[in-house]
């Protein structure tokens, strides 16, 4: 393709200019005062340069026609969003029979349902109203009922409510998926017909993502899974959306209170068919799936490969036992005397680790008494229970290698002083390690 070469003249010069003090040369123009370059459009530049070489257009005509595509483009846009026809019986309904309408249906949603956006739901609205509004029928000479406008205002009420809409979608079920019968599973894919329900039941999950379905290639870990997350599945469904009007009048109190307790009883009773709903479409699902019952055969062939290695193995111990029963019998009565040995020498052990650990604890609290309890004069009852509460505080925090290591400490001490350095750097360590709380030691930190 040729490159496009486009002329430049040099603007004219400014009213007053002088080359004496305005022009400062740096190089040499052509003789005519003007110069030429070669430029090559790219990227988007490119193609639309290429459009025009194409249909041989004009700057100014290429972006006119581009313009109105666009336009076009963005309209038909708008319009795909409610390009499902009128049902004729839709606009024959009854105002206040909006309850049980449906409201996708009515703003032309149909096709998009709880998925739809709130920016679909307004664009919906608008183009209703300037299609139903009775301003509108009026002036084109209509004089049917403004009925089905009020439905109108009504769906959009209630679809840009999110507390409302939430309750419609609860009780949506042109949402619903129905299970695949027994007849379509003989002939349709076993994988694909239940992962559309439980896809149309998962809109109803508190938790995210939801596990899907899978494949007959799938792990046996994944289909746990989901099927674990469908037993314990967290529904936000309600069905406020049924409840029955409550009287708003202040002088019949009883029978508001009736109407609403009617109706708290209806959405548990309803609450409760559709978790036995839910349970059943899972039974039914489970039985029918081949992967749990191929699990279930590998499980029981591994069971049984085990159970064979097992007595294979019983068998052969049974005869290396009997071959061993001599050298086993007295191996069990050498490892018996040693046990008796091994005992009585671990209960001296034991005894004098004990006898060590009280011997360690009355040097811990002769080394108080040593001190005078950290008085002058005589000690009175009550700072004697309070320095040996410490004292009894500390020995629960510790270990029998802890005590030996401190009454090593203390042993031979007299000086109150050093006495109380060693119990103060003792507590100090036990609070650092966290054994003891600042402050829980009342006389010794």
């Amino acid at each position: 393709m040729d490159p496009t070469v486009v002329s430049l003249p040099l603007p004219t010069l400014p009213e007053g200019w002088a080359a004496e003090k305005d022009f400062k040369p740096v190089g040499k123009i052509t003789k005519d005062g003007t110069s030429q370059r070669t430029i090559e459009p790219v990227g988007p530049h490119f193609l639309a340069h290429a459009r025009r070489a194409r249909h041989k257009r004009t700057f100014s005509e290429d972006d006119r026609i581009q313009a109105q595509e666009r336009a076009k483009n963005v309209e038909e846009d708008n319009d795909s969003d409610i390009s499902e026809p009128e049902d004729p019986m839709m606009l024959q309904r009854e105002a206040k029979d909006w309850k049980s309408q449906d409201h996708y249906k009515v703003l032309g949603l149909a096709k998009y349902r709880h998925k739809a956006t709130e920016e679909q739901i307004k664009r919906a609205h608008r183009k209703k109203v300037l299609k139903h509004h009775p301003d509108k029928k009026a002036a084109a000479g209509r004089t049917e009922d403004d009925n089905f406008f009020k439905c109108i205002q009504k769906a959009t009420e209630v679809l840009l409510d999110p507390t409302k809409r939430r309750q419609f979608d609860s009780v949506d079920e042109e949402a619903d998926v129905e299970p695949p019968t027994k007849k379509q599973l003989a002939n349709g894919n076993f994988y694909k017909l239940w992962s559309r329900v439980f896809k149309a039941e998962a809109r109803f999950s508190k938790n995210h993502p939801v596990p899907t379905f899978g494949d007959e290639k799938a792990a046996k870990a994944d289909v746990e899974n989901f099927y674990n997350f469908w037993y314990n599945f967290d529904s936000w469904r309600t069905f406020e959306y049924l409840d029955e009007d409550v009287p708003d009048d202040n002088e019949n109190r009883d029978q508001k209170r009736h109407q609403e307790r009617k109706n708290l009883n209806a959405r548990k009773k309803k609450k409760a068919e559709d978790n036995a709903r839910l349970r059943k479409l899972l039974d039914d699902c489970s039985a029918g799936d081949e992967r749990i019952k191929r699990f279930r055969q590998e499980a029981s062939a591994a069971k049984n490969k085990k159970r064979f290695e097992r007595e294979a193995a019983e068998k052969k111990a049974a005869e290396e036992a009997a071959a061993k029963k001599a050298a086993e019998e007295a191996a069990a009565k050498e490892a018996e005397e040693k046990a008796k040995a091994d005992r009585e020498s671990n209960k001296k052990a034991k005894e004098a680790a004990k006898n060590a650990v009280k011997k360690n604890k009355r040097v811990l609290k002769g080394s108080v008494k040593d001190a005078n309890y950290f008085v002058e004069g005589d000690a009175s009852a009550a700072t004697i229970d309070a320095v040996l509460g410490d004292v009894e505080l500390v020995q629960g925090k510790i270990d029998p290698d802890e005590i030996a290591a401190l009454a090593g400490k203390l042993n031979g001490l007299k000086v109150s002083d050093e006495i109380k350095s060693v119990w103060k750097g003792e507590i100090a360590r036990l609070v650092a390690a966290g054994k003891l709380k600042e402050g829980e030691a009342k006389v010794l930190a």
